[in-house]
């Protein structure tokens, strides 16, 4: 194919022509799910399947590598006290500090990952 395909729309247009003709697009549906990936997050297509292919397996391994540092950050920073001679009462009261804690943790990692996540994208596109 000598024209390249940037969006969906383009890639839509180009499988309707060569079904015309009697043929079709190879990895038409790999193709499209990875510019409607594409398309979400504001990136744009090299508009190449193989370049789109190797753009998008570069952004899952970052934010697949992004996700493994932010859990292993979320299990060092756990806080789990082991005090014994606490009352019922105080113990509820720690671990319902612990859940905010936690859940204070979380919504900070998931907001930097994806601030970062699309940081990346950005770069690469």
């Amino acid at each position: 194919m000598a024209e390249e395909i940037t969006s969906i729309e383009e890639l839509r247009r180009a499988q309707a022509a060569a079904q015309e003709q009697g043929t079709s697009i190879t990895n038409y549906s790999q193709w499209e799910s990875i510019l409607e990936d594409f398309d979400i997050a504001g990136i744009q297509s090299t508009g190449t399947y193989a370049g789109d292919v190797k753009l998008h397996n570069q952004i899952i391994a970052q934010v697949q590598e992004m996700i493994a540092e932010a859990a292993e950050e979320q299990k060092t920073q756990q806080i789990q006290p082991q005090n014994n001679d606490l009352t019922k009462t105080d113990q509820k009261t720690t671990q319902d500090k612990e859940q905010v804690v936690k859940a204070n943790v979380v919504n900070a990692t998931s907001s930097t990952i994806m601030a970062d996540y699309m940081k990346y994208y950005h770069l690469l596109s």
